[in-house]
């Protein structure tokens, strides 16, 4: 075919091209720089004013190395950087250079976790056990928002992982200050020998969104995020508190009220009293042990509709605390198409996204050394009406080796209880996992998954694999990837993007970033390939694209354009009916063309618009989404959502289609601790919508009252059927 003549055209010249303009990037240093931590003598007052003593004498870290929007260079908003510790915290002292001051600053809203991008940050890593390959970190904007994150060799997050710190800001005309304190207890690290001091790895970054520019100390290349621990500076100086217990218990009660209308009759009423509790226990700075007894998620995300025209299962993320938290270890974590285990199967009447069912117990067991890791989970799914019950339980266990390399293995095992009244007997299925990483220099990357599966009901034994291989440098980024699963390959613990296929997407882009065009920021043109074919029979051809987009251009002010194109070979040999239009079996080729642009982000009036045109099977498609978001201040932000879809002359039937799916988000927010939020959501193809409202009151650090109403109706134009539920729940959080 003639997409095997752009691989052999494209990816070659884009390794040379490539080894050629990648100069730019520097080795981490052999010897780290210091920053020697003084002891408070005197108490800090947690407020953001830095005019205790002890800040007037500490030794200041000041000389950032600017990373965006040019490498190198003078940079414009400077940042001072103090630590000081006392028998409980760490301490951080920043002081945040704005010429505009108040006028300068740039926030989206006030919540916790916030995303990278949008924000003025500022914020820390800490390598406490010195793994080169974690860190913990810790940020904050000039309002005061906390974010706190686990990262894994530099580019893996689980910011689901929230921790005990607090942070208070002050803004002023000339900048804004920041002061943390991280408790000890926080933190995991090793203990000394003889009463000696310890050393930390650590990173700071300075992210100032008005001009893009990113900072950072050390010195850390532009291709790497800030989190990079091979590049990491030195804290020094540091005496640790004794151990001590170090346990955290977090209680919950919760009252939840559901009711079910069909026209005038109430089918369904009822009101549901509860108690749960989490705790977390750190044996030792290295090893974690987290209980969970009768777990609620009550307080989570709701996920957003989808319309899916595609042959590919949807990705849901996690949004339940006790599973986001360490979920990084667990392997195939990095990625959305082979994931042996994947935690969204837990908890579930069910198969994926399915309605939820109780959780009696949960365990969870995470060790870490710098030579290896050893992790467990242990659940207990409680049977229902419509489910039984079920047992879940992953190990896992990774050894790092060299710089910046490790192995590892996982073993997943789900064994589901008997039912009668369902006619359901007890079945198991377990998969093993072996998966690494090899970093043989700072830029490239080698990742590898081989994973096996074993299900009892069918007796049948399924196998996959991935295979990466990328090198991201200033200049350029160019990587393969394949991956292979079977059709027998069920990992009832996991999510596969798709069975029975082989598929290879190879391809790269140039990064551009002109001198002396001042209104372009960066400019990425490129090419993805995606060739798919069956497992079962390599020869025969499911589907094939080229991804190429001449323009992704993000200018001055961040705001961004693409224009793309992509060529598609279909060949459609199984009943395939998106959205209800039956596609007949043939083989297919058409184009569909991308025009995309979103203004700056960060201002308080921003929008975004795209139209996806072009031919669809035997008919045409065009999809129009746009987004408008207003945030006068950061304490309020409206943002509206739209996507339409207009298909026609499409399947069998030549049919037409349009669909419509409207979204509304409002959040309110006195303070980040203080919160509201409402969201609705209209699908016209299902004629389904759904609000739901959360109240959320941070009342102590980590210790929340929530009040969570949903009402979801079926029909939007037969307003009688619907269900509400109403739930309000409080926790407790206290570290011993």
């Amino acid at each position: 075919m003639r997409i095997t003549y752009w691989m052999i055209l494209f990816f070659p010249l884009c390794m040379v091209y490539a080894q050629e303009n990648n100069t730019q990037n520097f080795a981490p240093p052999e010897i780290p720089q210091e920053i020697k931590v003084s002891k408070a003598t005197s108490g800090i007052q947690l407020d953001g004013f830095l005019n205790e003593k002890d800040w007037q004498t500490a030794e200041i870290t000041e000389d950032f190395f600017r990373i965006e929007p040019r490498q190198g260079g003078k940079i414009k908003y400077k940042t001072q950087v103090q630590f000081l510790y006392d028998n409980k915290y760490l301490y951080v002292a920043a002081f945040c250079s704005d010429s505009l001051g108040l006028q300068g600053i740039r926030i989206q809203d006030l919540r916790r976790d916030f995303d990278w991008g949008e924000n003025d940050i500022f914020g820390v890593a800490l390598d406490p056990q010195n793994l080169k390959q974690y860190a913990q970190g810790f940020q904050t904007t000039p309002y005061g928002n906390q974010r706190d994150f686990q990262n894994f060799n530099g580019n893996s997050f689980d910011t689901g992982w929230n921790t005990l710190w607090r942070v208070r800001t002050q803004r002023t005309d000339k900048g804004y200050s920041v002061e943390m304190a991280i408790p000890f207890k926080s933190l995991r690290y090793n203990l000394p020998e003889n009463g000696n001091t310890i050393e930390w790895g650590m990173t700071l970054v300075r992210y100032a969104r008005r001009d893009i520019e990113v900072s950072t100390f050390p010195a850390i290349p532009q291709s790497f995020t800030p989190y990079r621990m091979t590049y990491a500076a030195k804290l020094t100086g540091i005496e640790v508190p004794p151990p001590s217990a170090n346990i955290r218990v977090e209680p919950y009660a919760l009252y939840q009220y559901d009711e079910n209308k069909e026209g005038e009759s109430l089918t369904n009423k009822s009101s549901d009293p509860k108690v749960g509790i989490d705790a977390k226990w750190a044996i030792n700075p290295k090893t974690v042990l987290d209980l969970t007894i009768n777990t609620d998620f009550a307080q989570a995300d709701v996920d957003r509709a989808v319309n899916n025209l595609e042959r590919f299962n949807i990705f849901f993320p996690e949004r339940r605390q006790f599973f986001l938290e360490n979920s990084g270890i667990w392997a195939g974590g990095l990625q959305q198409s082979i994931r042996p285990f994947f935690s969204r199967r837990i908890g579930l009447q069910g198969e994926f996204n399915a309605t939820p069912a109780p959780i009696d117990f949960g365990a969870r067991f995470t060790q870490r050394t710098e030579k290896n890791a050893l992790a467990g989970l242990f659940v207990r799914q409680r049977e229902t009406e419509n489910s039984a019950g079920a047992n879940f339980g992953v190990l896992r266990y990774l050894k790092n080796y060299g710089r910046e390399n490790n192995i590892g293995i996982m073993v997943t095992h789900r064994a589901d209880d008997s039912y009668s009244e369902l006619n359901l007997e007890n079945n198991s299925n377990t998969t093993i996992t072996v998966d690494g990483q090899i970093r043989p220099t700072s830029q490239w990357d080698v990742q590898y998954l081989l994973s096996s599966s074993i299900d009892e009901s069918t007796g049948k034994t399924g196998y996959a694999g991935r295979i990466f291989v990328g090198n991201d440098s200033n200049k350029f980024y160019y990587g393969w990837v394949t991956e292979y699963t079977d059709a027998n390959y069920n990992p009832r613990m996991g999510f596969v993007r798709q069975s029975n296929v082989i598929r290879h997407n190879p391809g790269g882009y140039y990064i551009w970033r002109p001198k002396n065009i001042d209104w372009i920021r960066r400019w990425d043109p490129g090419m993805f390939v995606n060739y798919n074919h069956d497992a079962t029979d390599p020869s025969q051809f499911q589907q094939a694209s080229l991804y190429i987009f001449p323009v992704f251009t993000w200018f001055k002010d961040n705001s961004f354009v693409e224009t793309s194109f992509t060529p598609t070979w279909q060949n459609i040999n199984f009943e395939f009916a998106p959205l209800g239009l039956e596609i007949e079996q043939d083989n297919y080729f058409y184009t569909r063309y991308l025009v995309k642009y979103n203004t700056d982000q960060s201002k308080k009036w921003s929008g975004d618009i795209g139209y996806n045109f072009g031919d669809f099977y035997n008919g045409t498609r065009g999809t129009v989404s746009a987004a408008a978001r207003f945030s006068p201040v950061p304490h309020a932000a409206l943002t509206l959502d739209y996507e339409h879809n207009t298909i026609k002359d499409v399947g069998i039937n030549n049919a037409n289609l349009s669909t419509n799916l409207y979204s509304a988000n409002l959040r309110l927010a006195l303070n980040p601790r203080l919160q509201l939020s409402t969201f609705y959501q209209y699908n016209s193809f299902n004629e389904q919508g759904r609000w739901n409202a959360r109240f959320s009151w941070e009342y102590m650090p980590l210790s929340f009252i929530y009040l969570v109403f949903n009402d979801t109706q079926t029909d939007v134009f037969d307003p009688s059927r619907n269900a509400k539920q109403f739930i309000s729940k409080i926790t407790l959080l206290k570290q011993f």
